[in-house]
């Protein structure tokens, strides 16, 4: 995992992460974490498993037809590539 060393911080906004981690009970590194975790994953962004689960729910399969698409479906485990 990267590591990233930030210089330069000034003393109120290190004594703010401070009082933010010990809020929240946790390091000001893991405080650092968050807010730098929130600021580039918004929570409106949109997630790929609530959007698969958006297109299935649309689709409204029946139970014949998911019994029919999983009758057909091959179980078998996928081969790795050869590159020889």
């Amino acid at each position: 995992m990267p590591s990233v060393t930030i210089r330069n911080i000034p003393d109120e906004v290190h004594r703010g992460l401070r009082a933010l981690a010990e809020k929240h009970g946790r390091s000001a590194e893991a405080e650092m974490r968050d807010i730098l975790a929130r600021a580039v994953q918004p929570e409106d962004r949109v997630k790929l498993g609530s959007m698969l689960l958006s297109i299935g729910e649309e689709a409204a399969l029946s139970n014949q037809e998911y019994q029919t698409l999983t009758s057909v479906r091959d179980t078998d485990p996928a081969k790795p590539m050869s590159f020889e």
